[in-house]
Formats: structure tokens, sequence, C-alpha cells
């Protein structure tokens, strides 16, 4: 779907927003009028900087080169109560599941979840009041304005947060990305060694009458994922989004049970919510599996998970896991 070059999930940019006009402190004069009263007009504001929800991107690439973004200047006001014009505002395009945060205190501003939302990240200064709003019975000739706002300079965090209906929850090789492949036209890259998946990859998975569900294969999970070991801890905060978590085991693991409570804690380490979302277990690789086989292992997986045994090289059971996953999404 993506090389790891092109899927970029975390860029840091200078947002300059621009700064307000001055207000005018113009008086009204023409050839029968020497000494008129105040028409000074206000200074536009300074440009925005915004972001806006895209729902046709999914990285942040774009963003990748752009260090300094910065909006224009607000003109200053004129004579007759003329304004001036507001500094251009400048729009940043995001995926949906777009997360700003502020470099220096970390804390999330906004978050992106709707095509075309938009907000604004850094506002431009306010234009300056021209003479003509301080006019009084007591002054009637005001000659002062009110000074303009300035621009802001701050740093900002984008962070993309991949939004999926089913996200694969396993260890490395688990074959989650071979079920992906299968069950979309995705084509991530496959291999039975850890780690091949370095890139969250996004599938379709069509249903029936036309209906269909967005599955994210996510980077496997490895012991201790969430204290940042391996690449884990970079790729959990994707899982945070999907809707519904398969986890998935081969059936050719040493211990189904223990395998099931490592990839359960690694996510309550993390983050305890993620527990409280719908779930299902598939056991994978289970054309390698008799009925006798698999009457065995039932007796000790986990009874609190839906379970269902697949394969995805045989095609077995990926109808039924599909029935599961919507009744679970929906």
């Amino acid at each position: 779907m993506a090389d790891n070059s092109n899927f970029i999930d975390y860029v840091k940019i200078c947002c300059r927003s621009g700064a307000g006009g001055a207000g005018s402190g113009h008086f009204f004069r023409d050839k029968f009028t020497s000494k008129g009263g105040p028409d000074g007009g206000d200074g536009g504001r300074g440009g925005h900087i915004i972001v806006r929800g895209n729902e046709q991107m999914w990285t942040l690439l774009h963003l990748k080169y752009k260090k300094h973004v910065i909006a224009s200047n607000g003109q200053p006001g004129g004579g007759s109560r003329s304004s001036g014009a507001e500094g251009k505002d400048i729009y940043l395009d995001v995926p949906l599941g777009t997360i700003i945060k502020d470099v220096e205190t970390g804390e999330i501003e906004f978050e992106i979840t709707e095509n075309g939302q938009t907000e604004i990240v850094t506002p431009g200064g306010r234009g300056g009041k021209g003479n003509w709003h301080f006019k009084s019975p007591t002054n009637q000739i005001p000659t002062y304005t009110s000074p303009p706002g300035e621009g802001l300079k701050e740093w900002k965090i984008f962070e993309l947060k991949v939004l999926a209906d089913v996200g694969l929850v396993g260890f490395p090789n688990a074959g989650k990305s071979t079920l992906l492949s299968v069950l979309s036209a995705a084509k991530p890259k496959i291999a039975d060694y850890p780690f091949t998946t370095l890139v969250p990859n996004l599938g379709m998975i069509k249903y029936r009458n036309d209906l269909s569900f967005v599955m994210a294969d996510i980077p496997g999970i490895i012991e201790d994922a969430h204290k940042g070991k391996g690449i884990g801890h970079r790729f959990l905060r994707h899982i945070e989004r999907n809707a519904t978590l398969l986890y998935m085991i081969p059936a050719d693991t040493d211990n189904i049970r223990k395998d099931y409570d490592v990839l359960v804690n690694e996510l309550a380490q993390y983050n305890k919510e993620l527990l409280d979302k719908p779930h299902i277990l598939a056991i994978t690789k289970s054309d390698l599996l008799d009925d006798e086989l698999i009457e065995m292992i039932k007796q000790d997986l986990p009874k609190n998970i839906e379970t269902i045994f697949i394969s995805s090289v045989a095609q077995k059971g990926l109808t039924e896991l599909k029935d599961m996953l919507w009744k679970s999404i929906n």
C-alpha cells in the first residue's frame, strides 16, 4: 500500500500568523470642509493558519518539508471609514484522524475527524480600530487609534492516528498482512520474519450488498512495546482510533493463551481504554489443524472473547470472520 518513505504520521511545523493592520487616524476633508470629524477606518486582521480535514489524504507526507508556514499581514485602514484588507489565510489540508498539539505544553488542541472540518491553529492579529470609534460628545476630534494585534509564532505538532473500523493486533508474522491482502486490494509487503510491516497498511474490505469497511494492519506488537521497544510504541497510537480490534494469533504458536495475555497486557499498559473496545480473536494458519486439534485448543482459549479459526491461504472461515466483524463494528 505504501512504503516507509511515504507514510508520514508525525510532523512539526512553525505556524506564523499575520499581524493586524493599523487603524487610521484620518479626519474628513473635502473642498467645503476643512475640519471634518474623525473617519479613520479599521485595519484588517492578520491571516490565520487553518487546518482542514481532507478525506482524500491518509498521510502527512505533503507537510514533511513545510517547516515554516507564514500568513500575510492585514492592511492599514483608510479615510471614509474604509477598512484595510484582511491578511490571506493559509489552509493546511490534513487526513482525518490528525491531532494538533502545542509543542511547548504537549497539549492536544484539536482533532480533525470530518471531511471539510476547519480549525484555526494560529489566529492572526486583530486589526487596529480607526479613530472614528473614539468620537464622543466630550471628545469630538480623537486623534488616537487602538493598536493592532501582533501575529503569533507557534510550533505545532501534527500527528496522525489512522481511522479504521477494524485494527489488527498481533505479534509480528501472525498473518495480519496476509489476511489484509486476501480480504482487500491492499498489497502489503509480506514475509515470514518480524517487523515486515513498517507502516500501517489500510485495506477496504468489501462486504455483502455493496457495503464495505476499513481494516488497518498495525505493525506487530512485541512484548514491552508500550515502553517504546521495537517500533511498537509509535504504532500503538493508531489502534486508539479503531472501532473493533481483531487479535490474531497463529495456530502454530507454543502457547495461544500466553500470547493472548501478552497482547492484552501491552494494550492495557499503553491505554486501558483500549480494552473496552469490542474485540474478536482469530486463530490464524488453522489449515494446519485437524478437527481434533481444534477441539483441544478450544479448551484452552480465553472464555471472554469471541473466537474464530481462519486460514487466509486456504480461504477458510473468512466469510464468517467478515460477518463477525461487521456485526461488531455496527
